[in-house]
């Protein structure tokens, strides 16, 4: 099962276990999904496409959260942070930092890389860690270990 079709099975569920949060969510990021598709000739949303956008979703989430508990509006960050937790259900498991810094280290290794090659290694520790890992966190890694 592709993992459009695992989000729009858990839409249903959740539409008749009347879970408006989920629901809303789901929804969201469904119409998401159907904007990519009908975006251009033949864009069908693999299981990647449906990642990044999951991943674009968090991070708008996140930046909403924030924004809503600068404003003090606690109970709508809450809510950001709970269709975070739904998001993430559907991401494959993240990498490890340890996991990240191997990788990294090899990647620096490979291309003999110095502190202004950073843009270089971090695209392509964002490939070969293949989406489980989080730009920040990858971000980190590569300027503690080039500088």
């Amino acid at each position: 099962m592709t993992l459009k079709d695992q989000i729009v099975s858990d839409l249903t569920a959740a539409m008749k276990a009347r879970e408006e949060l989920k629901l809303g969510a789901l929804r969201m990021l469904k119409a998401d999904i159907m904007k990519h598709e009908v975006s251009g000739a033949d864009m069908l949303a693999t299981d990647d496409v449906v990642i990044t956008l999951l991943k674009r979703g968090i991070k708008q989430r996140k930046e909403a959260a924030e924004a809503f508990e600068k404003g003090g509006n606690q109970a709508s960050a809450d809510k950001e942070r709970e269709e975070i937790k739904i998001f993430e259900a559907y991401l494959p498991a993240q990498m490890s930092e340890e996991e990240l810094l191997t990788i990294a280290k090899a990647v620096i290794q490979e291309m003999n890389a110095t502190q202004s090659d950073f843009g270089k290694v971090m695209g392509e520790v964002m490939k070969k860690s293949q989406g489980q890992a989080d730009g920040v966190m990858v971000s980190k890694v590569v300027k503690s270990l080039l500088s």
